[in-house]
């Protein structure tokens, strides 16, 4: 062939030249083809983020039959009283709740980070133990201890007093405020221990010095020195308080009162008033949003500076004689989040009936095993629990990751990585139940209809605990020096070849703790799962709400006791991962 070529220009005949390659084929060629994994990435958070946002937004002022725009979707939602004085209870709920969080954790932060207090570690423990349980789980446990004349508070106090009735009331503003308190002080104690664990005693001597005792120098001194992140944890138990919505709707509904939160749920009774609620929730929407910046303003800052001529030395303030009784104030609150609930929760799922007592007769396994075994319901619901929160968990990592390298490798450019930073964080400021709305209006209607399937839970769970993802992967990927890629894709690896090579073996660890910190999470929502399920893709913790009407407390006890095992083995797990306050440490991040 080269011959006849070869002869044919020695002859004269004019050869055709080789055809260039286009200048498509020539960007084709060069193309980074990792390019369509980031662009799918992206599509893929502004499916989960932004389009359920738009369609709630677009719902508030949609006609529901006709989709015409109006305002009288805002009109119904505050036109009756009831609907503004569910509002203002939301509102009392998170100052009252904030307020008591602060009594009850700040004083607990202090004692373990400053003082010589005995018992260190099982306070630790105990508040550790309140994470575990889910808010709506504690309150099962305050209804068996403090229901109407029914609970234990109230049948001892009857027993010991003589008087007609017991006391005690958990259907009330208060009993929803001592409940919410109990499993959102942990807050405070993380932000203010975290903070307090920074400053150095070298002030707290030089007024002890100048003639202050103990006490005086730490109000006048070490707490103003942390006052920024004890506000920042105010801020964010108030969020926590108007958002939440198990606790609510298992004590204020049988007290006769709504919040924001179970009135939401009202609206979706049938037939459904998505418009009205989509409007109901803009302020609770609005509220959060604000707060939240405001919160990271605090953050910001971290607290005030203290300057000193050499390093800080933190030793512990000897308390002397007062020791005993700060321990038994951390004792107390301890046992009313932690010991009391978790104790007749215990006690109600191993008896044949909750209300005979602790008595060995009384004593029997078969509830956790016709929970777990003969119970259909039940079990498809434990299975469903762990294959949505494990899938969601999955497609979290995934985008998060995605994300993260885009964003840490500038591949779209900074601004445009700040925007993706932002839109994955976004979930966080965003209330479970707001987002299961947004979820509903979206995904409900062709050519999306994927309400009444496995997906609108998994998916609604991986864009909820998106943001835990995304945290951890960040902060990942940051870690591994961008110049190990460089070197294999200069000995002619592709990028997916570096990231296959290098940087994944290198984020096992990192992946592996995400995930747990999305999985545990994620077999304990209720507040989106509440909105989004149907009775074949039922989860553990909405059927234990749907179970308490019922006044089954024993099977009640026992889904709440599974909910806490699978939540224990998950932990352990990442003790052996991340250290073994993980679980705390994520809560002050």
């Amino acid at each position: 062939m080269g011959e006849g070529i070869a002869g044919r220009a020695a002859a004269g005949t004019p050869v055709a030249p080789a055809a260039a390659p286009s200048a498509f084929g020539q960007r084709w060629r060069h193309l980074d083809k990792s390019s369509w994994v980031w662009l799918l990435a992206i599509a893929v958070l502004l499916f989960l983020v932004v389009n359920p946002l738009f369609r709630l937004l677009l719902a508030s002022v949609q006609e529901q039959d006709t989709g015409a725009f109006t305002l009288a979707n805002y009109a119904a939602a505050y036109s009756r009283s009831r609907y503004v004085d569910a509002l203002v209870h939301s509102l009392v709920l998170g100052t009252s709740s904030a307020l008591l969080c602060l009594a009850f954790g700040l004083p607990l932060a202090w004692a373990v980070s400053r003082t010589d207090m005995p018992g260190k570690g099982l306070i630790w423990i105990s508040i550790l133990g309140t994470f575990v349980i889910p808010p709506y789980l504690g309150a099962v446990g305050w209804m068996l201890l403090a229901g109407p004349n029914a609970g234990w508070l109230n049948r001892f106090a009857i027993e010991l007093t003589g008087m007609q009735k017991g006391p005690f009331n958990i259907y009330s503003m208060p009993g929803l405020v001592l409940v919410t308190a109990c499993y959102s002080f942990p807050y405070v104690f993380v932000f203010t221990k975290s903070a307090l664990d920074l400053v150095s005693s070298e002030m707290e001597d030089a007024a002890n010095i100048l003639g202050c005792g103990n006490f005086k120098a730490t109000l006048s001194i070490t707490l103003p020195l942390v006052l920024p992140a004890i506000l920042a944890a105010l801020i964010l138990v108030f969020l926590e308080a108007i958002a939440l919505f198990g606790s609510p709707a298992l004590l204020a509904l049988p007290g006769r009162f709504h919040v924001v939160t179970t009135q939401l749920w009202q609206f979706f009774e049938f037939p459904p008033k998505v418009g009205v609620a989509a409007a109901y929730a803009m302020p609770l929407l609005a509220i959060t949003v604000f707060l939240f910046w405001l919160q990271r303003r605090i953050t910001h800052r971290k607290g005030y500076v203290a300057l000193t001529g050499k390093g800080g030395e933190r030793r512990p303030i000897k308390l002397g004689g007062w020791k005993w009784p700060l321990l038994g104030y951390c004792l107390a609150v301890c046992t009313l989040s932690f010991f009391m609930p978790m104790v007749v929760i215990c006690q109600a799922a191993l008896a044949k009936a909750w209300g005979r007592g602790f008595r060995l007769d009384n004593l029997t396994f078969d509830n956790l095993y016709f929970t777990l075994f003969e119970n259909t319901l039940t079990r498809n619901a434990t299975i469903n629990t762990f294959v949505y929160a494990g899938s969601a968990a999955l497609i979290a990592i995934a985008l998060a990751l995605c994300i993260a390298y885009i964003v840490n490798r500038q591949l779209v450019g900074k601004k445009l990585g700040n925007v993706l930073s932002f839109l994955t964080m976004a979930p966080f400021v965003i209330p479970g139940i707001v987002l299961a709305i947004g979820f509903y209006a979206a995904y409900t209607r062709p050519p999306l209809l994927l309400y009444g399937s496995a997906w609108i839970l998994i998916l609604a769970f991986a864009t909820r605990f998106l943001p835990i993802a995304y945290a951890n992967s960040n902060a990942a990927i940051r870690s591994i020096n961008p110049e190990l890629e460089d070197a294999v894709r200069i000995l002619g690896g592709t990028r997916f070849t570096a990231i296959r090579r290098v940087v994944a073996p290198l984020l096992k660890r990192s992946l592996a703790g995400a995930f747990i910190l999305v999985f545990i999470p994620g077999t304990r929502e209720l507040s989106s799962a509440i909105f989004l399920s149907s009775i074949n893709t039922q989860v553990l913790s909405v059927l234990l709400f749907d179970k308490s009407d019922e006044g089954n407390f024993e099977m009640l006890a026992a889904i709440g006791v599974i909910l806490v095992l699978i939540t224990v083995v998950f932990i352990l797990i990442g003790f052996r991962l991340m250290g073994r306050d993980f679980m705390l440490r994520r809560t002050a991040a």
